[in-house]
């Protein structure tokens, strides 16, 4: 099964980390590089999805996603 997924790659003082969106549950991957980081969170997706199967995926699935630079108050 092929299925065309958005994978966010976040950069962090120690590493990066990436995740997919759409998914249920949690699957994270990570690296000392972007690339190390997407590479763990495919294989970690991978077998969550031969776990659970289309149960993976949330419902409704995830059209589109973007990134909103935001200030936000705290209080």
């Amino acid at each position: 099964m092929l299925k065309h997924m958005k994978i966010v790659v976040e950069q962090h003082e120690d590493g990066f980390v990436a995740y997919p969106l759409g998914v249920a549950g949690a699957v994270v991957g990570q690296g000392e590089t972007a690339e190390s980081a997407l590479a763990d969170a495919r294989a970690a997706l991978q077998f969550h999805v031969q776990t659970f199967g289309n149960d993976a995926f949330e419902d409704p699935q995830l059209i589109d996603a973007f990134l909103v630079d935001e200030t936000v108050a705290v209080e």
